[in-house]
């Protein structure tokens, strides 16, 4: 992508924001000093080299989908304040 003044003008619009000139000049500096870094990738041969997705491989552990209950409902409410029926007891909070 090719960066000029109009297309920083309407990004600056776009994201709110009043950048001074010499900001503005730095900003178009660094954009040009990346696409001629990006034209040495066109240098490069990459006819021999396998596509790939992701660069390092990617291994996806699943783990056994299997339901546990840890706690019993009497082991967790048992820091509770107030406990009835099973249930948490708190504070009213809307009159």
């Amino acid at each position: 992508m090719h960066m000029d003044a109009m297309k920083l003008k309407k990004l600056e619009k776009l994201n709110q924001l009043r950048l001074e000139e010499n900001e503005r000049e730095d900003i178009l500096a660094f954009f040009k000093k990346a696409e001629e870094d990006m034209g040495i990738f066109d240098s490069v041969s990459t006819e021999d080299v396998k596509r790939m997705v992701h660069v390092m491989p990617m291994i996806n552990v699943i783990r056994e989908d299997v339901s546990s209950q840890p706690f019993t409902r009497d082991q967790l409410q048992a820091g509770a304040p107030e406990a009835s029926d099973g249930y948490w007891q708190v504070p009213r909070l809307v009159e």
